[in-house]
């Protein structure tokens, strides 16, 4: 099984009036490169969750990201009933002047002290930090399925595409121009139009025509396509952290494909080299999404 670059995966939840989400985007990459941004504070879950990303994966570039939301802390009224006694108490023992009355409970109420406010209890942060570390590993756990989960698609397409080159280097092996007869009476044809417009040496010209014969011949490109598709199935039957290696072997494989389309002095076998050409870069582009 092999697994795509390229995934993402959330995770959220609620610790206490706490709201946190973990969120991380995976692109390809040469290797791997973990990036992660977390709130002031929060540089420990954030390092263990880098931690578990780069255990889990071998190659690819990270976004990590942590979110948390603190909503509006609403306060609880509470009356200090011990202090309000005691300052109706004292209120009640001062002889009243002319002219004023006595005191009022809402008079009272307005005194600095009496009414109370307090806020609800705050976050455990040893909670907080227990529920986004198992938060963290299941975030890795659903990006890693979700990049096998295109891995998968990514095989499909990569067998067939390595399938089709495979048609095409039997093709251009059974091309009727690459017959011995078919060489040589192209080479034929061409050394009797030399022979008919001047005077050259035979035996020259039949030196060269073997010279040509010998670099028109594309089997060496054909053995080495073969070679290079059996290792690639080879690998996708393996799977893993391959991504490297296939791109290799696409680049093999367009190196003996151009050299199979320039060795080409047919119009037949040129166009089986352009598809051939054609697929494996393909093919190239593919493999660049796999690990």
């Amino acid at each position: 099984m092999i697994a795509s670059m390229t995934g993402f995966a959330r995770a959220a939840g609620t610790t206490g009036p706490v709201q946190w989400v973990w969120e991380v985007r995976a692109v390809n990459g040469r290797g791997l490169d973990v990036r992660v941004r977390v709130p002031n504070g929060f540089d420990g879950p954030g390092e263990a969750a880098r931690a578990a990303l780069q255990k889990g994966l071998a190659r690819g570039q990270c976004q990590l990201s942590l979110n948390l939301t603190r909503p509006e802390a609403t306060p609880r009224v509470r009356i200090n009933e011990a202090l309000l006694a005691d300052l109706a108490a004292a209120v009640a023992r001062v002889p009243l002047s002319p002219g004023l009355g006595p005191a009022t409970l809402d008079g009272l109420l307005g005194i600095r002290g009496v009414i109370e406010a307090e806020e609800e209890a705050g976050t455990d942060r040893d909670v907080l930090d227990r529920d986004l570390a198992a938060a963290a590993q299941k975030l890795v756990a659903d990006l890693d399925e979700a990049r096998r989960a295109e891995g998968r698609q990514l095989a499909t397409i990569v067998e067939g595409q390595l399938a089709e080159i495979q048609r095409l280097t039997e093709a251009a092996d059974a091309c009727p121009a690459r017959r011995p007869e078919a060489v040589r009476a192209r080479l034929a044809a061409a050394v009797s139009a030399l022979m008919e417009n001047g005077s050259l040496d035979p035996d020259r010209l039949h030196q060269e025509a073997v010279l040509l014969a010998a670099k028109a011949d594309v089997r060496e490109e054909l053995d080495r396509l073969r070679a290079h598709l059996a290792a690639a199935r080879e690998l996708l039957a393996k799977g893993g952290a391959i991504g490297r290696r296939l791109d290799f072997l696409a680049q093999e494989l367009g190196r003996e494909a151009n050299t199979l389309s320039a060795k080409a002095n047919d119009i037949a076998l040129s166009r089986i080299g352009l598809d051939l050409k054609a697929v494996v870069e393909q093919f190239r582009e593919q493999v660049q999404n796999v690990e």
